[in-house]
């Protein structure tokens, strides 16, 4: 839909932040600590933006009860306002992206919960014609199957976000939307919890789009995307998908390998393997609109299933390392005593600042990147 591939296009990193292990804007489990800037403090300007916008919540069709319920636990909250204005704007090659999407605990993890919830995977994939691995890959892409929804009260995050201005007219909806959620019971203001900027439950819905297309599958009434039972969550994200023009199987594949249905083929990254993708593939993206993301879902769909690895290779980076090369680096900087954050072969933040440290140690030009000659010096 429109409204969440805006979203996830206005919060560029949002992609990434779903696949963890280089960022972690919002808290990783429902039970963790919240940051304390992302706790709410007074503001007497959020306040009175409050009060201004009651009389729009109620023209909305937004019950007296349920603002008073929504604001009473809500407030401003810094550290949200700050992540949406210093946002990374690092650029991954589809090597890194699909490090992280496909790594080895994600997959096996992801055939986990395959197993765990297979029934319910397969009834969603009756229902609605989409496979259940592809749900499973954007659980898992999403919030790690359950394990990253978000500790952070939408209703506060929302407001803040809307009082602040830079998007303001896009968050006040979702601000209303939210206020709907409550108004028709689906959930409480107390377990009305996202990510930072507003993204719900197992599959990161945001508020419009949950009252769009969330569904009750489970029957209890309500359309529960926040409890530990990921049911709603998977069902909502199937429909979702139908909805977006989901049809048959396939999203697409490698291009040459046996099984790669018919497409149109792209070749995300200069010099890496090309793949053939389907209509399905345009479905995906109408989740996340981006060519990496949908790569990274069909290819940790099919990893689920019990494909192998991509075949095709990869170029060097724009350092002259190739994967295996960055790996090494990684490894060695970790025997040394630095923190890496990770052997994935990724250069992140974590990384970047062991190579810093590193550098320093040896009176060497501190620039965090990496080279073969920091490699050789290894």
């Amino acid at each position: 839909m429109t409204t969440r591939r805006t979203f996830l296009t206005l919060t560029a990193a949002a992609a990434l932040t779903a696949c963890g292990g280089v960022r972690s804007p919002a808290p990783t489990s429902r039970n963790s600590a919240v940051p304390s800037d992302l706790r709410p403090i007074p503001n007497a300007g959020y306040d009175a933006w409050v009060r201004a916008f009651r009389p729009r919540g109620a023209a909305a069709g937004i019950s007296d009860a349920t603002m008073n319920a929504a604001f009473r636990s809500a407030g401003f909250i810094p550290g949200v306002v700050t992540r949406d204005r210093s946002q990374p704007e690092t650029k991954y090659s589809l090597e890194d992206y699909l490090s992280i999407a496909a790594s080895d605990e994600r997959i096996s993890k992801g055939r986990a919960a395959l197993a765990r919830h297979r029934g319910t995977l397969n009834a969603l994939e009756s229902r609605y014609g989409v496979p259940a691995e592809i749900i499973c890959a954007i659980w898992g892409l999403e919030s790690r199957y359950g394990e990253r929804r978000g500790d952070i009260n939408v209703i506060s995050s929302t407001s803040t976000l809307a009082f602040d201005g830079r998007r303001g007219a896009f968050f006040e909806k979702q601000l209303i939307a939210a206020l709907r959620i409550l108004q028709s019971g689906d959930t409480t203001p107390g377990n009305l919890v996202g990510s930072w900027a507003g993204a719900m439950g197992h599959t990161q819905f945001i508020p419009t789009s949950y009252l769009s297309l969330a569904v009750d599958f489970n029957g209890d009434g309500r359309r529960d995307i926040w409890s530990d039972d990921p049911t709603d969550a998977l069902a909502s994200t199937a429909n979702y998908l139908r909805k977006n023009g989901w049809s048959g199987r396939d999203w697409g594949g490698e291009t040459g390998q046996p099984g790669t249905p018919s497409g149109s083929v792209i070749t995300p990254q200069p010099g890496g393997p090309s793949f053939t993708v389907t209509r399905n593939f345009r479905a995906i993206k109408s989740y996340n609109n981006s060519d990496l993301y949908a790569i990274g879902i069909g290819h940790l769909a099919d990893r689920l299933a019990g494909g192998g690895p991509i075949r095709g290779s990869f170029p060097p980076d724009r350092y002259g390392l190739t994967k295996q090369q960055r790996i090494t680096l990684q490894e060695k900087l970790t025997a040394r005593g630095y923190d890496t954050g990770g052997t994935s072969g990724v250069i992140g933040p974590k990384s970047r600042e062991a190579i810093s440290a590193y550098q320093s140690s040896r009176g060497l030009p501190v620039t965090g990147a990496p080279s073969p000659e920091l490699l050789g010096s290894l």
